[in-house]
């Protein structure tokens, strides 16, 4: 009966692309803790504190029925005043929240495009939804305007949907929101900006890079708490009319049960060390500006970004190197397609709090010596 997921599992094997689970171990430079909000006492703090004053941990139940808690409710109007946005709507991972925008809010009719290295969460999105799918070159503003204005030549009517990243998560390069805001005003466009990678890093008190944008009528965002954040969940925030429209129509949203009210808790506190604890970006950059620096001479080029990304591009070469890195000590993860394309295979260097200045000028020595 399981002869084809055996099947399946052997030439993932033979391919050395087969995947299995580990512990983790060594210093970071794998995760997306990028503030070091993971362990932060102040967001045990909160989530005992709101244990104390009686908080469930589970919700119980999908939002529509009794799932809604309070806890959900405070940070979407305390998320909806930190992002400037009309609306806020909080999902269990971004995962879900991309899967509910990209399945419910493009209609028949409508064309949907997007970076071609957007999250594939999107695409599994865009899979489930009804709008005509169309990839559009990375980065390329004039792309995404060109594509446009061919759908509109042959006809269409409906409306065109510009998605991207705003930080990307493979490359660490930064999408070019301005550009993409005046194609989206010019053509009547809605910009869906994924800001998983940015947040807390990013714009005032770690809004973001569409921190300028965010409360505009055409525009969506997207922000994960289960990285710079230090928690779990996904707010999107945008009109309010698209937040009714999310609750009464994603299935992702109407189907979930809803994420514990402790996570709502912990994000709460998170959007105020944003506020509070400026230096935790400050020491960041300090550590980003260590880390290209050391890393200059390996064939890492700087990317502005807390991503910083060795392209080796051989499959086996990366996972060698990367095998070798951690048996160091240290958590760097070899990236293979299909989640980057071929011939880009890379060691994905994240930089966090995680890790000290010290710890970066040794993880050059450990890449180096591996490289050789």
């Amino acid at each position: 009966m399981l002869t084809a997921h055996c099947d399946n599992l052997a030439e993932l094997a033979r391919h050395n692309g087969l995947r299995a689970l580990a512990p983790r171990t060594g210093i970071d430079f794998a995760s997306n803790d990028y503030l070091g909000l993971a362990h932060s006492s102040r967001l045990r703090a909160a989530v005992a504190s709101a244990l104390d004053n009686g908080v469930a941990i589970g919700s119980g139940g999908s939002r529509l029925l009794r799932g809604n808690d309070a806890e959900h409710e405070a940070l979407e109007r305390e998320a909806e005043a930190f992002f400037d946005a009309e609306s806020a709507l909080f999902f269990a991972n971004g995962y879900m929240a991309n899967l509910a925008i990209f399945s419910t809010l493009p209609q028949r009719g409508d064309l949907m495009l997007h970076d071609a290295y957007i999250h594939a969460s999107a695409h599994d999105g865009m899979r489930l939804g009804r709008a005509e799918t169309m990839s559009v070159p990375h980065n390329d503003a004039t792309a995404f305007e060109d594509a446009i204005a061919r759908w509109r030549r042959g006809g269409a009517t409906g409306r065109p949907w510009i998605a991207v990243e705003s930080l990307y998560s493979m490359d660490g390069d930064r999408a070019p929101l301005s550009d993409l805001m005046e194609v989206a005003d010019r053509h009547a466009a809605w910009l869906l900006i994924d800001e998983a990678h940015a947040t807390g890093v990013f714009g005032r008190d770690g809004r973001g890079l569409s921190d300028t944008l965010e409360g505009r009528p055409n525009v969506v965002t997207l922000h994960t708490c289960g990285k710079a954040m230090g928690g779990e969940g996904a707010l999107v925030c945008g009109p309010a009319i698209l937040r009714d429209f999310l609750v009464n129509r994603g299935r992702s949203f109407i189907f979930s049960t809803a994420p514990s009210p402790l996570a709502a808790s912990a994000a709460r506190e998170s959007l105020r060390i944003f506020a509070d604890e400026p230096e935790r970006r400050e020491a960041l950059w300090q550590r980003v500006a260590k880390a290209e620096q050391a890393l200059a001479g390996l064939g890492v080029t700087p990317t502005g970004s807390q991503i910083l990304p060795l392209i080796l591009g051989d499959d086996a070469t990366t996972m060698r190197v990367a095998a070798a890195v951690q048996a160091a000590g240290f958590d760097v993860r070899g990236i293979r397609p299909p989640t980057v394309p071929a011939g880009t295979s890379r060691l994905r260097i994240s930089v966090t709090l995680n890790a000290d200045i010290a710890n970066i000028a040794a993880l050059a020595d450990a890449i180096r010596l591996a490289l050789r």
